[in-house]
């Protein structure tokens, strides 16, 4: 064994359940306990944080998992990010693992956590020694100015370590996965806000910064089109949310039949969207590492992702990655040729990415046709009709995976490039995350759980 195999099984872990399957309640405790870990530690501010350049980045910070200036000011980037490499390295070829044996799996999960710590610290380090957390200014020259950067890398590195730690933790004990369950929880919390406070938006002190009051109180103060760009938000919110659990819900059922059992069988279920929500996140937050590192490049004077003037993106590989509003530019009648383009390249980028990441998770997450065909196999079930052969049945299921694949990817791509554009509340690739989300929760749940949980939970699932 070579001593990077050493390394690998002597990492740290959360230790998996020993008993087959836990129960609903023991799922839900562990799940809402690290949820509210979560908000504690997002409430918890770095110590020695004089400057805080990322706060504007309000929707980015949802979208990472994270709360800029806590001690989670990383959330899950650098998970996502060391998962991204490592898909691109196995999907090009470069990196090839058996991903389909134990020891393959455990090896790539060992690798991933290793890049991930890496990530944690490097991004740590950037998002201090380029401004972006940074001590007071008054203090840049001195020796106290160097320890209080030491100490802000120190507490990201701590918040990224325990971000990495609670995502295993709810991956073997809770329901779902961290990564999805700290999105889905940022996402609902932006959405309420915004939708139902009534306190005065910070840049209207006349106005509720919550749409649906905002409405109520434009439309008595006589203000269509203010009341026109509100309801339009939610309306977006309302068809995306509806758009997303069915897209959801389409699936190819494939019948199956025990070999050994005659007159018996069961439909083996592929999704419409085969990767589920997986490409968007990867997406949405590659998107959001190259604007924060373009920030980050801007104030310490090289923009070559391009420039911001205040919040919004100017120039650059940025301004094209960052949606426009187009429903409210439609409304307000300021709609031009340029705005058009710019949807249009914001649209190709979203469905590419989705593409591209679609087809590398399909690949290293053992959800393509050889994967499924060795699952289908060992649990003693064939095609009706066809010879009980395993590569034929992989023949069979790739007319439908690949396919599967590159459509499903294309359709989130559109759907959440669409919810982006329409300007839907907490932006619509955010809802669309977090509808994908928690409609895969309760298909776990109904599926796993329906018969050991409360009976009055029994009933509102049903």
């Amino acid at each position: 064994m070579s001593w990077f195999d050493n390394i690998l099984n002597n990492l740290p872990e959360v230790q998996a359940p020993t008993q087959k399957k836990l129960g609903f309640k023991e799922k839900l405790k562990w799940t809402g306990a690290i949820l509210i870990l979560f908000f504690i530690l997002g409430m918890i501010p770095l110590f020695g944080l004089g400057q805080n350049a990322l706060e504007q980045f309000e929707y980015l910070s949802i979208i990472l998992g994270a709360k800029f200036g806590s001690i989670i000011s990383l959330g899950i980037g650098p998970i996502v990010t060391a998962s991204i490499v490592l898909q691109l390295l196995q999907g090009s070829g470069l990196m090839k693992m058996d991903l389909s044996s134990h020891e393959g799996k455990k090896r790539f999960q060992g690798i991933q956590k290793i890049l991930a710590v890496f990530f944690i610290l490097f991004e740590a380090a950037i998002y201090v020694l380029m401004g972006g957390l940074a001590p007071a200014p008054q203090l840049a020259g001195t020796t106290i100015y160097l320890e209080m950067q030491l100490m802000l890398i120190f507490q990201l590195f701590i918040g990224g370590i325990l971000i990495m730690f609670m995502d295993e933790v709810v991956s073997k004990w809770g329901f779902g996965s961290g990564i999805s369950l700290f999105i889905a929880a940022g996402v609902s919390a932006e959405i309420f806000i915004r939708a139902f406070s009534p306190f005065a938006s910070p840049n209207n002190p006349n106005m509720p910064s919550g749409a649906i009051p905002g409405l109520f109180k434009s439309l008595s103060m006589g203000d269509p089109t203010t009341a026109g760009i509100l309801l339009s938000m939610v309306i977006a919110t309302v068809v995306v949310f509806a758009a997303s659990v069915y897209a959801q819900a389409m699936k190819i059922e494939i019948p199956l039949s025990f070999g050994r059992i005659r007159g018996y069988g069961i439909r083996w279920p592929l999704n419409f969207l085969y990767t589920s929500n997986i490409p968007v996140i990867l997406t949405a937050a590659l998107m959001a590492n190259i604007q924060l590192w373009a920030r980050l490049m801007q104030n310490w004077g090289y923009p070559i992702f391009g420039r911001f003037v205040g919040n919004t993106p100017v120039s650059g590989i940025v301004a094209w990655i960052h949606s426009p509003e187009l429903v409210t530019k439609i409304i307000t009648g300021s709609l031009s040729g340029a705005d058009i383009m710019h949807s249009l390249a914001y649209l190709s980028f979203m469905v590419m990415g989705s593409i591209i990441f679609s087809w590398f998770w399909m690949q290293s997450a053992g959800m393509d046709a050889k994967s499924q065909a060795k699952q289908i196999m060992a649990s003693g079930l064939q095609i009706p009709g066809f010879r009980k052969d395993e590569r034929v049945l992989e023949r069979l299921l790739d007319r439908y995976i690949k396919p599967l694949t590159v459509m499903g990817g294309i359709a989130i791509g559109i759907l959440a490039a669409l919810a982006d554009l329409s300007g839907a509340l907490g932006r619509g690739t955010g809802i669309l995350l977090t509808v994908m989300i928690v409609y895969r929760l309760y298909e776990e749940i109904a599926k796993e759980h329906m018969m050991d949980m409360h009976p009055m939970m029994r009933r509102f699932m049903e």
